[in-house]
């Protein structure tokens, strides 16, 4: 396989970049200076050495904990679950959420195989015994985030003094939270309501 064909297959394996548009990126690469190309694969190889997910709330960063674990001006009270880390930073491109978060990585999905053990859930259990009040549940608005969220439910139910909410229906059923805008988000945290 040619080194132009490598590069088309490995940009096609990335989310939402089919051939046509891999075979763009590949072009374009190929049109710059090499400076810009080695510039690309040195960041790629930088953020795969020394990104690693936070020990406290499966967040993605270079430091551990992560920057908003470490933040003393976050609402230590409150936490919004998220499926991934990607999640984050769209709702805190809204304005609306000032407290910690915790990165299940990823939803409930028995067809392939995902049940609880495989997602960061002992870990929240373990955080919401210290002292948080609200747990907002803000998986995504598909199937198996409604699943994951009422399953999460279900297991905090009898915490006391506990408040549940789920993130208010702002978001579109299907869509994932990395891509909805600033002002979804604000208006779906908002609107978020009792479990």
């Amino acid at each position: 396989m040619s080194a132009i064909e490598a590069l088309v297959r490995e940009f096609s394996r990335l989310p939402g970049i089919g051939r046509k548009t891999a075979q763009r990126l590949t072009y374009f690469l190929l049109k710059g200076s090499p400076e810009d190309g080695l510039r690309l694969a040195e960041a790629v190889s930088r953020v795969m050495a020394e990104v690693v997910p936070c020990t406290e709330c499966g967040n993605l960063s270079t430091e551990d904990p992560c920057e908003l674990c470490r933040n003393p001006r976050r609402e230590v009270g409150s936490i919004c679950v998220v499926e991934e880390a990607s999640d984050i930073p769209a709702i805190e491109g809204s304005g609306q959420f000032r407290g910690r978060y915790h990165v299940l990585g990823g939803h409930l999905s028995p067809l392939d195989g995902i049940g609880p053990d495989e997602l960061n859930i002992a870990s929240l259990m373990r955080r919401l015994q210290d002292g948080v009040g609200e747990l907002i549940i803000a998986t995504n608005p598909s199937v198996e985030g409604e699943a994951t969220a009422a399953y999460l439910f279900r297991l905090v139910a009898e915490h006391d003094g506990l408040r549940v909410t789920r993130l208010a229906r702002g978001l579109p059923v299907g869509g994932d939270l990395e891509y909805a805008d600033g002002v979804t988000i604000a208006e779906a945290f908002s609107g978020r309501r009792e479990m």
